[in-house]
């Protein structure tokens, strides 16, 4: 697949005075060459080097490509057309899908991977790679369906009266050729401002990845990217390889539980619940929530109040920098006898903790390692779903119950104790 990496810009927040921001170096090397690198490890043949100022200095570096084993081809804007309007010029070049990276991201994820999804995608213009990152307030969101599909993006500022799933668009695209006639020619348009909206009904699909893919926008996430790079975060984040989770329950473990009044109005966070899975962020572990939603099944609440309650949850944790990759609930019951109940979510599944369904699942969706994982929870089925898939085990408790390897007294005393422990692989 032909990649395209749209080069153009000035890191004038990051002070930089006598290269453009893609050339911005992380041990010695410049950032754009470890794109090109990446793009080549995942089969590109044909680079396109999309530039505009100080556009010698990439040139300059990287000629047409024979030092690094790959055909490049640089395009030269005359004067600034932002990152839609300098792909036009590609139009009567590319008529085959292809490949987009934003110039200042760090990253290193499965290329191979991302390829297949957009190819089991029919009939889609555009897949572009989402995910929760610490700053979802000042991010343009994105809203899918079950099916993956684009439903809508939220601009930023957002509404301060609405909670939004942390979802925001990472940089990096396949387009089919049908993109260019949705872009002015000569003329100044954002990929993600002026193109999406304006093609959102014509099937764009978001792939969601954990694997490590950052902008360096501003001097403080250079150097969390610098501190990452030497803790070799930036390789083992790829999907190709095992990751380690922390499992958390929801009720109990991460706002106070509601088993008796599920309602967007009763959700509250615990004390310390943001700084805690801020730490999660932090330190590499996947955090990801695991929950039984029984009142589902019987009549209590709707999956479209659950949706909303969690959208809230990931809200009141971006606030505070921090994030979820994923969220699973089981809604089914398997008992009977509920007023109002939903027939068809009264049976005894493979999701419901202490069964390990939802945790297979994650682990397909994240190639996450046990036996180096935690679980956390506040009751005897949350133990119990630990030690079937073989993780190590919390409760949150003032006394060590149900066989558990540890106890703490609140979310934040337990990442603690899982951080002390140095598990992380």
């Amino acid at each position: 697949m032909q990649t395209v990496i749209i080069a153009g810009g000035k890191g004038e927040r990051l002070g930089l005075i006598d290269i453009p921001k893609p050339m911005v170096k992380l041990q010695n090397k410049p950032l754009l060459e470890y794109q090109i690198e990446l793009a080549k490890k995942y089969g590109s043949k044909e680079i396109f080097i999309m530039s505009g100022y100080m556009s010698d200095v990439i040139k300059d570096y990287f000629k047409d490509g024979k030092n690094f084993n790959i055909k490049i081809n640089h395009i030269t804007e005359i004067f600034p057309l932002g990152t839609a309007g300098c792909l036009k010029q590609l139009e009567n070049t590319i008529n085959k899908r292809f490949m987009v990276f934003y110039g200042d991201i760090v990253m290193d994820f499965d290329i191979h991977s991302f390829i297949e999804f957009d190819k089991n995608q029919k009939e889609s213009i555009a897949t572009i790679i989402i995910h929760p990152n610490n700053h979802p307030y000042d991010s343009d969101l994105i809203e899918t369906d079950k099916n993956n599909k684009i439903t809508k993006i939220i601009k930023k500022p957002h509404n301060d009266n609405n909670y939004y799933k942390n979802l925001v668009n990472a940089g990096v695209y396949i387009f089919s050729p049908e993109i260019f006639k949705f872009i002015k020619e000569n003329e100044y348009q954002d990929i993600a401002r002026d193109i999406l909206p304006k093609i959102i009904d014509k099937n764009i699909y978001g792939y969601k990845t954990a694997e490590y893919i950052k902008d360096l926008g501003t001097k403080e996430r250079f150097n969390k990217i610098k501190t990452d790079f030497k803790k070799g975060n930036i390789n083992k984040f790829n999907k190709t390889n095992k990751r380690s989770a922390i499992f958390l329950d929801r009720d109990g473990v991460i706002n106070k539980n509601m088993d008796t009044s599920p309602s967007l109005d009763n959700f509250q966070l615990l004390e310390k619940v943001e700084d805690a899975i801020k730490k999660i962020n932090e330190s590499g572990f996947l955090a990801i929530v695991i929950t039984n939603q029984p009142m589902i099944a019987k009549g209590f609440i709707t999956f479209e109040e659950t949706e909303k309650i969690h959208n809230k949850l990931e809200t009141l944790l971006g606030e505070k920098e921090a994030y979820l990759d994923e969220i699973y609930f089981c809604p089914h019951h398997p008992k009977n006898g509920f007023k109002g109940e939903i027939k068809e979510l009264k049976i005894d599944c493979n999701c419901r903790k202490p069964k390990t369904g939802l945790f297979m699942k994650a682990k397909e969706d994240f190639n996450i390692d046990f036996n180096t994982s935690w679980m956390i929870g506040d009751s005897k089925c949350d133990i119990e779903a630990g030690k079937n898939i073989g993780a190590k085990t919390i409760l949150i408790s003032d006394k060590n119950e149900y066989d558990a390897d540890f106890s703490a007294k609140n979310l934040n005393e337990a990442i603690n104790l899982i951080l002390n422990e140095g598990q992380i692989k």
